[in-house]
C-alpha cells in the first residue's frame, strides 16, 4: 500500500510505476536536488531512461523542510559562482516550468551587530560585487527602510549597526519547487519511484552495476546519490566513507498573520533567520542540534534561543503564536561546502555534504550533478567541491563566512 501523499500533492503524482529491470541512470532521493538532477540530465543530455527513487514520498524529506530562503551573497568565489548560476536559474525557473511555485524576489538583509560582523559583510559585499552579485551595505537607518519591523535601537543588547542586502534574493515555496521539477521530470519520460528504499548496492569489482531496492534489484549504468541527511548512509552501504556528520536542524511557524514582514532578516550573531511565508506563517530557524542524529522533530532547547533571537530583533512578534515545530536533517561536510563529485566507486557519483546551504542551490547542484553523470567530469562550477579537496587541503571554508550559513 501506497505511503499516502499530503493534501497538496498534485493529482498527477499518484502514478506511481513498478521500476524496470534496467535504467541508464539512477537517483537515490526524491527531493530538490535528484529531482533537478533528473531534470536536467533528461533535458541537457538526452537521458531520459531514468528512474528517481524515494523511501518514502516526492518531496517528503528535507525538501518539505528547509528554510525556503534563496540567496548568492556568499564570500568565497568558489561558492559565489555555484550559487549565482543557481540565482540565475531560479529567475527562469517559474516560466520554464510553467509552474507557479511562489518565487518571490524581496530581498535578503544580513545583520550586523559588533564591529567585526562590520568589517566581514562589508568585506562580503567587496567580494560579490567583484563576482557580478548584486550586494550593498546599508546603514541602520536604512536597515528600518527596507524592514521597518527590525528594532534598529542603539539601546538594545545587540544594535544593528547596519546590514548587507542582496535585493534580488528571496524565497521559494519549497515543495512546490519539487512538484514543478517532478511534473517537468515526468513529461520527459522520467520514472518517479515512491515508497522505494535503496538497501544496497550491486559491484563488479570496483564498478557499480544495481542498486538493491525494497522493490528488488533495478540494474543502473551511472548511479548518483542525492538523499541530503543521508549521504553517510549510502556511502558506506557502497563501501566509503564520507566526511560528512548528519545533524537536525531546527526551524518553526507561527500562526497565520497579516503580511508584515517585506523581507528576509538573517543575523549570525544572535543566530536567526525570519521571513514570512506567503500564507502569513512566521519563519523562524537556525539552530543546528549540537549532536549527530537523524530526528525530524523540533528540540525545545534550542527552538528556545531561536525565539528569544528572534524577539531581539522583532519586539513586534511578542504575543505571536507558534503552529508547530520540526527539524530537518542536514549533513555537514568539514568545509561546510557541498560534495559534488565522483566517488571511490566506478559510475556512482555523490551530492551532499550542503549544511543548511542546499535549497538555495538546488537547479545548479542538479545542473552540475547531471553532467558529472552523464560526462563522467565535473562540471566547472562542481569541480573544486570534489571529494579530494579533503586529501590535498584546498577547502573551501564557508564557515560563517556568509552570515548565517543558510
Amino acid at each position: 500500500m501506497s505511503t499516502p501523499l499530503p493534501p497538496e500533492h498534485p493529482d498527477w503524482l499518484w502514478r506511481d510505476p513498478d521500476p524496470k529491470s534496467s535504467y541508464d541512470a539512477i537517483v537515490v532521493g526524491g527531493g530538490g536536488h535528484g529531482l533537478a538532477t533528473a531534470y536536467y540530465l533528461a533535458k541537457n543530455h538526452g537521458i531520459t531512461n531514468i528512474a528517481v527513487l524515494e523511501k518514502g514520498w516526492l518531496a517528503g524529506g528535507n525538501m518539505a523542510r528547509n528554510t525556503t530562503i534563496i540567496r548568492s551573497n556568499y564570500l568565497w568565489d568558489e561558492s559565489s559562482a555555484i550559487y549565482e548560476f543557481a540565482l540565475k536559474l531560479w529567475e527562469d525557473l517559474p516560466a520554464e516550468l510553467d509552474y507557479d511555485f511562489h518565487f518571490s524576489q524581496r530581498g535578503v538583509l544580513n545583520l550586523a551587530h559588533t564591529l567585526q560582523d562590520v568589517r566581514d559583510s562589508t568585506r562580503r559585499v567587496n567580494a560579490n560585487k567583484l563576482n557580478g552579485v548584486d550586494a550593498e551595505w546599508l546603514e541602520p537607518n536604512e536597515v528600518a527602510k527596507v524592514c521597518p519591523i527590525v528594532n534598529v535601537s542603539p539601546d538594545v543588547r545587540y544594535p544593528v549597526l547596519g546590514a548587507t542586502f542582496q535585493p534580488r534574493a528571496g524565497i521559494a515555496k519549497h515543495d512546490h519547487v519539487a512538484w514543478a521539477l517532478a511534473r517537468a521530470c515526468d513529461q520527459l519520460g522520467v520514472d518517479l519511484i515512491q515508497n522505494c528504499e535503496v538497501t544496497g548496492f550491486v559491484k563488479d569489482r570496483d564498478r557499480v552495476v544495481a542498486v538493491e531496492t525494497t522493490r528488488g534489484r533495478i540494474n543502473a549504468g551511472v548511479v548518483g546519490l542525492a538523499a541530503a541527511g543521508h549521504s553517510s548512509v549510502l556511502a558506506e552501504m557502497a563501501g566509503f566513507r564520507l566526511p560528512v556528520q548528519s545533524h537536525p536542524l531546527q526551524a518553526l511557524v507561527s500562526e497565520l498573520y497579516e503580511p508584515v514582514h517585506p523581507t528576509v532578516v538573517m543575523s549570525n550573531h544572535v543566530h536567526v533567520y525570519v521571513s514570512q511565508a506567503h500564507k502569513g506563517e512566521l519563519v523562524m530557524g537556525a539552530g543546528v542540534d549540537s549532536y549527530n542524529g537523524y530526528g525530524q522533530r523540533g528540540s525545545f532547547h534550542v527552538i528556545e534561543h531561536q525565539m528569544a533571537a528572534a524577539l531581539e530583533l522583532f519586539p513586534i512578534f511578542g504575543r505571536a503564536h507558534l503552529l508547530r515545530t520540526w527539524g530537518g536533517i542536514v549533513d555537514v561536510s568539514p568545509d561546510a561546502s557541498p560534495i559534488i563529485s565522483a566517488t571511490p566507486v566506478e559510475n556512482l557519483y555523490v551530492n551532499g555534504g550542503w549544511g543548511t546551504g542546499g535549497f538555495k542551490a538546488t537547479p545548479a547542484a542538479g545542473w552540475a550533478m547531471a553532467h558529472t553523470m552523464a560526462t563522467g567530469e565535473p562540471h566547472e562550477l562542481n569541480r573544486p567541491f570534489a571529494l579530494e579537496r579533503f586529501a590535498t587541503g584546498a577547502l573551501i571554508n564557508e564557515h560563517g563566512a556568509a552570515a548565517v550559513a543558510h
